[in-house]
């Protein structure tokens, strides 16, 4: 069943998502929806898998290793204290890695919680113009790595 990550997936291999950063072997690295945390980003599997366990070992290890890359050059990026990484796959029931970076300076009641209870809704959204810059710098950084194969 096609789900919100197929159609992603699709668009950035057609270079039509405005949210794709780049592509490394084992997917798409693009800028989330809503950039309540700055540099919050996703990695797409490609091809996209229902979940980790579906992949075979050696995509399984490729995924998990450039997500923690990706996160690696957003702590760079962004300055953060430290990344959470998050694969829940109940809403969109196809794998996809959420990678959040955390801030010292986030508010008090939200610093030290799950992300999920940031309100979603009313947050800054992608603004290709104003996020471009932080995109560009988290490609560069991948590239730099040897990780960007397009």
């Amino acid at each position: 069943m096609p789900t919100l990550i197929h159609e992603r997936v699709r668009q950035c291999q057609t270079g039509k998502y405005p949210k794709t950063i780049c592509r490394l072997s084992s997917g798409w690295v693009v800028l989330g929806d809503v950039q309540f945390l700055h540099g919050y980003s996703l990695l797409l599997p490609d091809p996209v898998v229902p979940h980790l366990n579906a992949m075979i070992e050696s995509a399984r290890k490729m995924f998990l290793y450039e997500m923690s890359v990706v996160g690696d050059v957003i702590l760079e990026v962004t300055k953060a204290v430290r990344i959470n990484y998050e694969m829940l796959g109940n809403v969109e029931p196809a794998l996809h890695a959420h990678i959040f970076p955390r801030f010292e300076n986030e508010p008090e009641e939200l610093r030290l919680k799950p992300v999920w209870l940031y309100d979603w809704e009313n947050s800054p959204k992608f603004d290709a113009s104003q996020d471009k810059e932080m995109m560009l710098a988290i490609a560069e950084g991948l590239h730099r790595r040897g990780l960007v194969v397009w």
